[in-house]
């Protein structure tokens, strides 16, 4: 990576920043390479990361310094490792400066609190986290909160997240497992709904190719707010679920098994009597292909289905589909048509 700047001393300023502090021209120094490019720019985002996953994944990590400090080296060395631009002499010097100062945090009993007040300096806009088509993506946000994001999803949240406020804006589905902070709630923001929670367990889906969002609890209690009536709230409860009717802007409750809403986070897919068109846009997210339904009778057909992600390819999910007598399929390369019979 070009750093525009002395790699070892810009090292330095990156790990001061997160630790111990920087003093004014060290401040600037370091905004002035920021500034310098987009590449620096992901460089020192990749860092903040990897730093505030190491010490804030959960109370057990800030308590124990030692843990803390290995969750830190083994991450450092997975961005390292798996980033072209991540070289190893950065794993080196910066998990050495960042021990001493993750000692002084932990001890503080305030860790997280203090490393994310200085970011409020905002030397980086927000932090975005994407799963794309093919894939799930598994991450700590800066407070300790689980998410799971699943295959064509974005989660984005500023540098200020867990100081004064716990805002993500969100499009697609997640897999919530909120850590607790009454003095600070947990908001997901879509363009169609938002999620209010202290702390507790949620699936939210609201992908902008589909009819419907829709909001699953399965432990704890959420507010749900419609967004275009902001004064239209909906109250959950274990095993109860919302859905939000986009063209309509109206919604309804039902009861549900909550365990099926986030079964896709083992890697479970599973189909209750959904129409065919939206298993299609769901197995294109999952196994990144394009499926064209060529008859409009396809569009009427509904399957109940139970297939796991990582044991059965597309073709052995579409055999099962075939095995109905309802419809057929040829697939080239990732390009899949499906035939009415």
């Amino acid at each position: 990576m070009n750093k525009n700047a002395n790699p070892n001393k810009i090292d330095e300023l990156i790990a001061g920043y997160f630790s111990q502090g920087l003093s004014g021209q060290e401040l600037n120094e370091l905004r002035e390479w920021l500034a310098a490019s987009g590449e620096n720019k992901e460089y020192f985002r990749q860092m903040q990361e990897v730093w505030f996953s190491s010490i804030g994944a959960d109370n057990a990590f800030r308590c124990d310094k030692e843990r803390a400090f290995q969750r830190f080296l083994a991450r450092t060395a997975i961005a390292s490792e798996t980033t072209e631009t991540a070289k190893p002499r950065f794993r080196l010097y910066f998990s050495r400066v960042a021990a001493a100062a993750a000692v002084l945090l932990v001890f503080s009993g305030v860790s997280y609190w203090m490393g994310a007040n200085r970011i409020k300096e905002s030397l980086v806009a927000g932090v975005s986290v994407e799963a794309p088509r093919g894939s799930r993506t598994k991450l700590y946000l800066p407070d300790g909160t689980l998410v799971w994001l699943n295959a064509g999803s974005t989660i984005t949240y500023t540098q200020d997240f867990g100081v004064k406020n716990r805002n993500i804006t969100f499009e697609g589905e997640a897999y919530f497992e909120v850590t607790k902070n009454e003095r600070n709630p947990f908001v997901v923001k879509t363009p169609d709904l938002s999620v209010h929670v202290l702390g507790t367990k949620f699936n939210f889906r609201n992908y902008a190719d589909e009819d419907e969002a829709c909001v699953t609890l399965l432990e704890g209690k959420v507010n749900v707010f419609g967004n275009l009536d902001e004064k239209k709230e909906y109250l959950l409860n274990p095993d109860q679920q919302v859905v939000y009717d986009k063209e309509a802007a109206k919604a309804r409750i039902t009861s549900v098994k909550a365990q099926n809403a986030s079964a896709w986070t083992e890697g479970v897919i599973f189909f209750d009597e959904e129409r065919l068109p939206d298993i299609v846009r769901e197995l294109e997210r999952l196994y990144n292909v394009n499926i064209e339904l060529t008859d409009r009778q396809l569009h009427n057909y509904r399957f109940y289905g139970n297939f796991i992600r990582t044991e059965q390819t597309i073709q052995e999910v579409l055999d099962v589909f075939v095995s109905t007598g309802k419809l057929d399929y040829r697939i080239n390369g990732k390009e899949i048509r499906l035939f009415s019979k």
